[in-house]
């Protein structure tokens, strides 16, 4: 080992003690970390006009939530959906309404900017669906230009295509409420127009082919059956709807802990009659004030809402990055969030049991509140930190650890694969229905929750189960022909490749396997000249953006992970390493005004705060672990 190595290691091990200690300085009393979420101004937007529709929109958090919106508007006028992306049309729509709202005048500059953007690239018309939606609620589209969504989808067995639980979880609970709002119509209208937005031209069709017509005549003869006077299964599919709605209503007052089904099921509540101070309604609005981030800005307070929340998440991939850091599993900060994690268990079956009726619950969810829907992800990270702890220090860990690993194994979807939340939630006939034009409405098994399930059981001590071996088998089976993997829930091709290569590692692939080395090939293929790793979220849609981007600390650290599981003696891994500690603060964090997480592929993105902190800690970690075990 050189000089110049050993000073190397002496900087590494300094940037992971400040990092640990930065990390441990964010633990919250009970145990929990919890980053922010940034998205988009649509949350924002949307608040505001679901307040309006109420009519109890407050004058302060009004003047608040535009500063923060007119401080997102680039200088071009418009808005964008990750920070560095193209303009996007109906955000930048859904942001100027809002600000319209907040009193800003057309001819304002910033707005006439905006609306010059929104008129070139089609103006309202080319709208997508849920924006429409949104302003047809104040009378500014008519509820008759928009595709047919008939609540009596409630009613449908799950047997039948197009039921309910034919949706992704988050996609269901959106569609049951919007449903119920489409179907009675509201409009109440706003104290302006956004005619200035129209451009006059008719909106494009929705889609070609054999399938589209067979869809397109599908929603006129729908639209045909709401003219009519009989509609048998109306008022009873409205009812269950509602039913439907309430019993999925979780601890905190909202639906899945995200901002789409729980916006909408309050819509949907209060139209089908429930007053603003009946508890369901009071819990629902409530909940989303802890949802808000209010922080001081330019002018004054500034306030943005979460579209999610991530303690669960969060807190067992913090309990990672400690153990890799020192592997002290008697730490405080440990201890106390393994304890926390264990009271996170959920033990009641939700909509997952539906596919998979009789199996015993056990998973965790991603937020503080949403019993219904564990997911697997989730699950899967959590026991991995779990099994790394001391029975004596957290009593309990190795039977909620058994617990967990039996439900992933239960939610194994056919073809070998693992979902987010459900199995076999694979039926694409819903993506060809009109107002499908936004996010993903099905949930897939994808390359990053089987890795993380794969490497989960593989250090559970199952990597023979045939469960593994099925799941190494859909990973070989869908690796991309370049040699990366897709990466559903994080961005992108480098988040893929990052999990599967580690856990293929983990389950007994030797570092030589075909699929390994290009996949290493690929990492190696793709680091920036600085060192680091980045890929702009524009991959997930251009091609040519694959493993491309601004370097990350997040980014980076995926990068590092899979090759230190594989070769860290590589030189690409000391660039790797000398660049996350070239990168970091003097407080032991690092900066990542980039996306790198992802909610909806092409549509929905994510900034998760605590990605820039956690990953590079467990890379860094691992690194002088296994640096350290080569010098002995």
């Amino acid at each position: 080992m050189t000089t110049q190595h050993r000073s190397d290691l002496a900087d590494v091990a300094g940037a992971v003690k400040r990092a640990r200690e930065h990390l441990i300085e964010r633990q919250s009393p009970a145990g929990w970390w919890k980053g922010e979420l940034r998205t988009n101004v649509t949350m924002d937007a949307e608040d505001l006009l679901l307040r309006q529709f109420l009519d109890i929109l407050n004058p302060d958090d009004l003047a608040a939530a535009a500063r923060w919106i007119r401080s997102q508007q680039r200088d071009d006028g418009t808005w964008a959906n990750f920070h560095g992306g193209p303009a996007d049309l109906s955000t930048t729509i859904e942001a100027y309404a809002a600000l319209r709202l907040a009193g800003d005048r057309p001819d304002d500059e910033h707005l006439a900017r905006a609306r010059e953007y929104i008129v070139s690239a089609g103006g309202i018309e080319k709208s997508r669906v849920f924006t429409r939606i949104w302003l047809a609620l104040f009378g500014e589209w008519s509820w008759d230009d928009l595709p047919a969504m008939p609540p009596e989808l409630v009613l449908l067995p799950a047997w039948v295509p197009l039921n309910v639980y034919d949706w992704a979880c988050w996609a269901r609970q959106t569609v049951v409420p919007i449903t119920v709002v489409a179907t009675l119509r509201p409009v109440r209208p706003l104290p302006f127009t956004l005619d200035e937005l129209r451009t006059g031209a008719p909106r494009p069709r929705n889609g070609h082919g054999l399938v589209a017509s067979a869809f397109g005549l599908l929603d006129r003869g729908l639209k045909l059956y709401e003219r009519s006077p009989v509609k048998p299964a109306r008022a009873r599919a409205l009812r269950r709807a509602g039913e439907w709605i309430l019993d999925r209503q979780e601890a905190d007052g909202g639906w899945g802990g995200i901002q789409p089904p729980w916006v909408y099921s309050i819509l949907a509540l209060h139209l089908l009659g429930r007053p603003l101070d009946d508890p369901a309604m009071v819990a629902a609005i409530e909940g989303l004030e802890g949802f808000l981030v209010r922080e001081p800005g330019d002018g004054g307070e500034v306030r943005r809402l979460e579209a999610c929340q991530s303690p669960v998440w969060d807190t067992c991939l913090a309990v990672t990055a400690l153990l890799d850091a020192d592997g002290n599993d008697r730490d405080d900060a440990v201890v106390r969030a393994g304890t926390w994690l264990l009271d996170e268990e959920i033990r009641v079956p939700g909509d997952w049991a539906v596919k998979r009726p009789g199996v015993a619950a056990g998973g965790w969810a991603f937020e503080f509140a949403n019993d219904g829907y564990p997911d697997i992800d989730d699950t899967a990270e959590v026991v991995l930190a779990l099994d790394r702890l001391d029975e004596n220090a957290v009593p309990g860990a190795a039977d909620a650890a058994r617990r967990g690993t039996e439900w992933v194994l239960a939610l194994q979807s056919a073809d070998g694969g693992w979902a987010a939340f459900d199995a076999d939630n694979t039926r694409r006939l819903v993506e060809k229905l009109p107002f499908c034009d936004f996010g993903a409405v099905i949930d897939p098994p994808s390359a990053d929750v089987t890795a993380h399930a794969v490497e989960m059981l593989a250090h559970r001590g199952l990597a023979d189960h045939p469960a593994t071996r099925r799941g190494i088998a859909w990973l070989l089976h869908n690796q991309e022909s370049d040699g990366s993997w897709f990466g559903r829930w994080g961005a992108n091709y480098v988040y893929g490749t990052g999990a599967v290569v580690p856990a293929l590692v983990a389950a007994g692939l030797p570092p030589s396997h075909d699929a390994i080395t290009r996949a290493v090939d690929w990492l190696v293929g793709h680091q920036n000249g600085d060192g680091g790793w980045g890929e702009d979220l524009r991959s997930y849609t251009d091609d040519s953006w694959r493993g491309r981007g601004t370097s990350t600390p997040s980014q980076t650290a995926w990068a590092l992970l899979a090759l230190l599981s594989v070769d860290p003696d590589r030189a690409a891994v000391e660039q790797g390493v000398r660049w996350l500690v070239g990168a970091q603060r003097a407080d032991g964090g690092w900066d990542e005004d980039e996306f790198t997480g992802t909610g909806f592929p092409g549509d929905f993105y994510i900034n998760y705060e605590m990605y820039r902190l956690v990953f590079p800690l467990s890379a860094l970690g691992r690194y002088l672990s296994i640096t350290a075990r080569g010098a002995t």
